[in-house]
């Protein structure tokens, strides 16, 4: 799970029975939390057991009733783009192009299954192919031979797709990430290398609303193909493949302080060990005891961005912008100071990196950490290649200050007291330190940490400082 805790509510949460008062209690705690994501309150409450239930058996079990009615509309999840906070930026948000995307209960089922499999001797000519009443995965063999699985209509499941087509199926329509130190030279990607029919995402239509991943996505004629190159693989009774570059997926780690392992998912849902590069055409061992079951904090990389999943329950327990904004307002409450213009510093609840610097806007040597209006002491050139702070003669890069406001990057619900080195985005000292740690697909083969609010490398030595503030000098 991903690393916020449920400590507030876990202790509510009884093995075997509820007693009549803390059924009470949490029906009460959930109808305020979460009307805005369910129609019924009933359905809400079985929803959140789910989630907290050491076992899913219980669930199944339970008393409440539901009914279609009850459950449309119902919030499976959300997936969120790295490297955005809050938004794609410059307007850039239109349609179903934009930096995440709310997964709803659909009004009818769209979800699919694996039906029948069959061999054909000329594919270019396949009847399967062409029927595009039914969606089918094409495994091409060689010129003259191919595997055709037909898929039937699931009435138990939603299907989402993301990719990079503008195309109706697609949901969320996902562009290449530019790195956020890289975004002021006016850097476009030529030649994108995330595919145009990326992944599907299908979702149980009931508890426990599991949500599965698949590597590639059905086009406008409702055919996925995987060419004679392609990876791919044949048993007696199976057939499945890799896409050219491949669908990486990172679980959160269940040991606190250790760090997860990516793997890839296949067309047909396996989970393998990474290639030696994302496009070598020999796959990697299947491994055994892992699933394509999304977990609150999953990761999602499509070879040029990477998407985060956070589940309903994840979204229930994140910090609202609200309370985000309510965490910085005790921070000016404080009034901190600038130590050299001796103005007060008044931290922004908006992430506007076009606003004009100003004495009371917070900024950070990010060497030190100490917290400072806008001066120009000692300052050389830009100001930000090498400064020496006032109050501890440390020499290094001095940065305005940002606040990280897409919450559902953060993992508490702590006030923003750290920030990332060296784009200076603002955050709780759990969150910087946590995304300090995963290391992002980059590339073909390499990895690095990245502030997940701007898509920026983290240092490699820090990653993250801690911010001094004038009346909080220790």
């Amino acid at each position: 799970m991903f690393p916020l805790s449920l400590a507030p509510v876990r202790p509510f949460i009884c093995k075997q029975v509820f007693s009549i008062m803390i059924e009470l209690s949490i029906y009460m705690y959930l109808k305020k939390k979460l009307l805005c994501y369910n129609k019924n309150i009933q359905f809400q409450l079985t929803a959140m057991i789910l989630c907290f239930s050491t076992n899913e058996k219980e669930v199944a079990s339970t008393s409440v009733e539901q009914s279609p009615e009850d459950l449309e509309g119902y919030v499976y999840g959300e997936l969120v783009v790295l490297g955005y906070n809050g938004s794609l930026g410059n307007g850039m948000d239109k349609g179903r192009r934009r930096n995440k995307l709310l997964l709803k209960r659909r009004s009818k089922p769209s979800g699919v299954k694996p039906s029948v499999k069959h061999e054909v001797k000329n594919p270019q000519q396949c009847d399967l192919i062409k029927n595009t009443s039914k969606h089918s995965v094409s495994y091409t063999l060689n010129r003259h031979r191919a595997v055709v699985v037909q898929y039937d209509h699931d009435e138990k499941t939603d299907m989402f797709q993301i990719g990079r087509s503008s195309e109706p199926q697609i949901d969320l329509i996902v562009m290449d990430t530019i790195r956020g130190d890289e975004r002021s030279k006016s850097k476009t990607v030529t030649q994108s290398t995330i595919s145009r029919f990326a992944c599907r995402i299908l979702i149980e239509r009931e508890p426990p609303f599991k949500a599965r991943i698949y590597a590639a996505g059905f086009d406008i004629s409702r055919n996925i193909f995987l060419g004679e190159k392609a990876t791919k693989w044949q048993t007696e009774t199976d057939i499945d493949g890799l896409t050219t570059n491949g669908i990486l997926i990172m679980h959160p780690s269940k040991i606190p302080g250790r760090t997860s392992v990516w793997r890839e998912v296949s067309v047909g849902g396996g989970i393998y060990a990474l290639r030696e590069s994302r496009s070598t055409p020999q796959k990697s061992s299947l491994i055994p005891g892992e699933d394509n079951v999304l977990q609150d904090g999953t990761l999602i990389d499509l070879c040029g961005a990477t998407l985060l999943w956070r589940s309903s329950a994840g979204l229930y327990n994140s910090p609202s912008r609200r309370e985000l904004e309510s965490r910085v307002a005790e921070m000016n409450a404080g009034r901190p100071q600038c130590p050299v213009g001796l103005n007060t510093l008044v931290f922004p609840t908006k992430a506007n990196v076009n606003s004009i610097d100003g004495e009371r806007t917070p900024h950070v040597y990010m060497t030190c950490g100490h917290v400072h209006g806008q001066h120009s002491w000692e300052a050389e050139g830009d100001g930000k290649e090498r400064r020496t702070c006032p109050m501890c003669r440390t020499t290094g890069p001095f940065e305005k200050l940002q606040l990280g406001i897409e919450t559902t990057f953060y993992v508490d619900n702590e006030p923003p007291t750290h920030c990332f080195y060296p784009c200076a985005h603002m955050a709780s000292e759990n969150t910087v330190k946590y995304w300090s740690s995963i290391p992002i697909p980059h590339g073909c083969h390499a990895f690095q940490a990245v502030c997940p609010f701007c898509a920026t490398p983290v240092n490699s030595e820090t990653g993250y400082i801690r911010l001094i503030f004038q009346d909080h000098v220790d």
